[in-house]
């Protein structure tokens, strides 16, 4: 297996991001088939997603800073946040709410990065915020207990999405790009995971299935491990951003999909609703803004010119 990741180069770049995508696709699918509970989950799948990354990447380097601890800490917080959420709320909440990271970005983008903020930026904040808000609508008509749970899920994937924004923000900052490990914060975040989940796993020791164990060894070596190292590598070998950016809205578009037909959660009108809005809205602000970027680019070389 491991050799023929290695010898990847025979698939095109694009194949390359299409099979990351479609792996990370599967992760709401896979945390509900468990029967432990979401610190289980998070301790399993968290150590074996740093050794597969450990084991392609280490060449280039592991070293840590103070940078990479943060971005490692942001990047432990949306993990942990997503699987609680998946446990508690519907997939569609949890996958959905977690793309509301491009919020952030856009706020926090000017003061961070120094970019400007754009009318087309305003627009998309508020489209995404009006999709979030559809998913508290669905708690009324749940008996009290499940609503809670749903609405404490809607909460973390929420915090999910904050933390994957500041996570890609940092990511984009050039103390990031001074790293040769692109992986670095990937495996010092899923380390960190596994030493804040052990106490917890020690104090109230699971009892996993050989279900258990087949989900969160899949989820921790292919839906992370793996599927970050195709993704990165496509990227690396030529994909563009934009085509790279639209072929990862097929995550949060099938994520529920797989849900649905191997489990038969379904969910509800108000998540479909704020979904599409929320996707519909991030994918036209990137192709809006990659456009943009284009025009820039071709006026500095007229002018050069």
């Amino acid at each position: 297996m491991f050799m023929a990741i290695e010898n990847q180069s025979k698939f095109p770049p694009i194949v390359l991001i299409l099979l990351g995508v479609l792996l990370w696709s599967t992760g709401g699918l896979f945390i509900k088939a468990t029967t432990v509970d979401a610190f289980t989950v998070n301790f399993g799948r968290s150590l074996l997603a740093a050794l597969t990354v450990a084991v392609f990447t280490y060449k280039k380097g592991l070293r840590l800073d103070k940078f990479t601890l943060l971005t490692s800490l942001l990047y432990a917080g949306t993990l942990t946040c997503f699987v609680y959420a998946n446990k508690t709320t519907t997939a569609a909440n949890a996958i959905f709410l977690q793309y509301t990271a491009p919020i952030y970005i856009l706020i926090l983008s000017p003061f961070v990065l120094k970019e400007k903020f754009r009318f087309a930026d305003l627009i998309t904040v508020f489209l995404c915020l009006g999709g979030m808000s559809l998913f508290f609508l669905e708690d009324s008509s749940a008996p009290n207990q499940l609503a809670s749970d749903i609405f404490l899920g809607n909460i973390a994937a929420l915090f999910s999405g904050l933390f994957f924004g500041l996570y890609f923000v940092l990511l984009r900052h050039p103390r990031s790009l001074e790293n040769r490990n692109p992986a670095l914060s990937v495996f010092y975040g899923n380390l960190l995971i596994v030493l804040f989940m052990l106490p917890l796993l020690i104090q109230n020791p699971p009892a996993p299935t050989l279900n258990d164990y087949f989900a969160v060894l899949f989820l921790g070596v292919f839906q992370i491990g793996i599927a970050y190292i195709l993704f990165t590598k496509g990227i690396a070998s030529g994909v563009r951003s934009l085509d790279a950016s639209i072929i990862g809205f097929i995550e949060p578009l099938l994520n529920p999909v797989w849900v649905f037909l191997f489990i038969g959660e379904k969910p509800s009108n108000w998540a479909i609703l704020g979904g599409v809005i929320i996707i519909a809205a991030v994918i036209i602000h990137t192709i809006i803004n990659n456009r943009d970027k284009a025009k820039i680019a071709r006026r500095a070389e007229a002018i050069e010119q």
